[in-house]
């Protein structure tokens, strides 16, 4: 194996392509493609999304302390990237692309209708990082689309046809390999691969 050392940066991909909204009273309802964000915490339900503070988004939300975290599809795609290089302060975002805006359950954002799944967020905390700041929130409410439910009852988010953000790349999450687990369901087996 030839390995190089690369220079330190954010190499963790990929990651998910996501639709952030938000609303202010003053400024109006906006979208922002958000890469940088994920789980936290389990128990209580907690995620994060880091912004710029010079983005239009960053006002409305500390001013807010909400948001929905909504996430996007291949069919969503090009949209996903129009809203990550335009800004609010010139488009309605939700008129350009063409997205339905629906009233959220708890916080007062809007979510996208378009998306399978929408994460309504109310911020706990602001840590200024550096280029971005993170909005650590705790998770209130989460809406899916009745789609993508089986007849069991159980969500199934994989047939939505996600996409992610790989190395300034959208990507269509592939083919399953295992589920959570398989590595040690029945027999035994060695994680070593096959030589």
């Amino acid at each position: 194996m030839n390995k190089v050392n690369w220079k330190p940066g954010n190499l963790i991909y990929p990651l998910p392509a996501a639709l952030v909204s938000c609303r202010s009273k003053t400024l109006g309802d906006n979208l922002i493609t958000i890469a940088w964000t994920g789980t936290i915490c389990t128990n209580p339900p907690m995620c994060y999304i880091s912004v710029r503070p010079e983005r239009f988004s960053y006002d409305i939300i500390k001013e807010s302390m909400e948001f929905v975290i909504n996430l996007t599809t291949a069919e969503m795609a090009r949209a996903t990237d129009w809203c990550g290089v335009k800004s609010g302060r010139d488009f309605d975002k939700f008129k350009e692309c063409g997205f339905t805006k629906i009233e959220s359950e708890i916080v007062n954002a809007p979510m996208v209708g378009e998306s399978p799944l929408s994460i309504e967020c109310k911020v706990t905390e602001i840590k200024e990082l550096g280029s971005h700041h993170m909005f650590i929130a705790n998770v209130v409410s989460a809406t899916v689309e009745d789609k993508y439910l089986d007849p069991d009852g159980s969500f199934n988010l994989n047939r939505s046809e996600l996409i992610c953000y790989s190395h300034r790349e959208y990507r269509k999450l592939g083919q399953k390999i295992g589920t959570f687990g398989y590595a040690v369901e029945k027999i035994k087996k060695s994680p070593r691969r096959k030589k």
